[in-house]
């Protein structure tokens, strides 16, 4: 298999995202043992991708960005059909192992390779079919959102009737966790802008504004009752946390955060990532459960805007914006 020439977004030194990304033309060798390479369709930006510019998870440089990948398979790597049948992918019908030319989406190796998945071509280290009836571009939506939202989730022992307060559920991980508690027989409450009010009071959810005077509102949702759980999910908001921690009974250990993570560990409050462990539903289990989900209609996140890989630029603008209601996908198959 030969290698393949390939645009790709990435960054060689440390700094804000804008600064230190360019686009630039490499070859992608053939896909090591355990991987696939394949022809880019769309891939999801996330604000994962702005940290790793800014230094969160330093590894060796150039590395790209793009975690979040669905494509078509154009070469297969030693040992991968084999490595991924043995994840338990097949539970799932449809999403056991594949062959060049099959629709795939999964996660990049963003670790081990010098480009990732804002690229014509990517290297791929997990990867699930493309059930039928589910756009390719909607599945490049899922993995990082899924994989938090449903992981913290399960460290924070979710089970039905607890009272679950998601607070910033307009962005896509809280958007994601509303779902997926009310899929597990939670009450939510979810703290959201306008944008999303609707879809997530159709999910079942009950809503209030975030800002001045949501303690009180939250407080009007429960009947004057503390919330068994709170799931703090927009970007870092400094100060919001003693509030939710209040909410809580005034229990730290009930507050998880994804973003808040150094006032977090400073109140006693949880950290998701500092209990990622060993033992949680693997991805080969969880991207397959929730892909048939989003092809049957019954699990689904908005994508804000898509736009052609030579326009990346105006994508990382838009998402870097702080609130760009929805994923912000890019599309290597379109434009030039």
């Amino acid at each position: 298999m030969p290698s393949v020439s390939s645009r790709v977004i990435r960054f060689h030194e440390i700094g804000e995202p804008l600064d230190v990304l360019r686009q630039e033309r490499i070859e992608i060798p053939d896909p090591p043992s355990g991987s696939v390479r394949v022809r880019v369709l769309a891939a999801g930006l996330n604000p994962a991708d702005w940290e790793l510019c800014r230094g969160f998870m330093p590894g060796t440089l150039p590395r790209g960005i793009g975690y979040d990948v669905a494509g078509i398979v154009d070469a297969v790597g030693p040992d991968a059909a084999d490595i991924h049948r043995d994840t338990g992918a097949d539970r799932e019908p449809g999403s056991g192992t594949v062959g060049v030319g099959d629709v795939v989406f999964g996660t990049a190796d963003f670790v081990g390779q010098p480009s990732a998945g804002a690229a014509d071509v990517a290297i791929l280290n997990s990867w699930f079919r493309v059930p039928d009836g589910l756009d390719p571009v909607r599945a490049a939506t899922l993995p990082m959102v899924v994989q938090t939202a449903a992981w913290t989730l399960e460290l924070m022992d979710l089970h039905p009737g607890v009272t679950l307060l998601v607070h910033g559920a307009g962005g896509m991980v809280g958007y994601a966790a509303v779902q997926i508690a009310l899929r597990r027989g939670a009450r939510v409450i979810a703290t959201a802008g306008p944008t999303f009010t609707a879809d997530l009071e159709g999910f079942g959810a009950r809503v209030t504004t975030y800002g001045e005077g949501m303690p009180a509102r939250v407080r009007a949702l429960t009947g004057g009752h503390d919330v068994d759980l709170v799931l703090d999910t927009p970007r870092p908001s400094p100060g919001t946390l003693p509030d939710l921690i209040a909410l809580a009974g005034g229990d730290p250990r009930r507050v998880v955060t994804i973003s808040n993570h150094e006032e977090a560990r400073n109140l006693g409050a949880r950290v998701n990532i500092d209990e990622l462990r060993p033992g949680l539903t693997p991805p080969a289990v969880l991207l397959p459960h929730y892909a048939s989900l989003a092809a049957q209609g019954a699990f689904r996140l908005p994508i804000a805007k898509s736009y052609p890989l030579e326009q990346w630029r105006d994508a990382v603008h838009l998402s870097l914006a702080g609130n760009p209601h929805g994923k912000v996908v890019l599309l290597p198959g379109q434009g030039g």
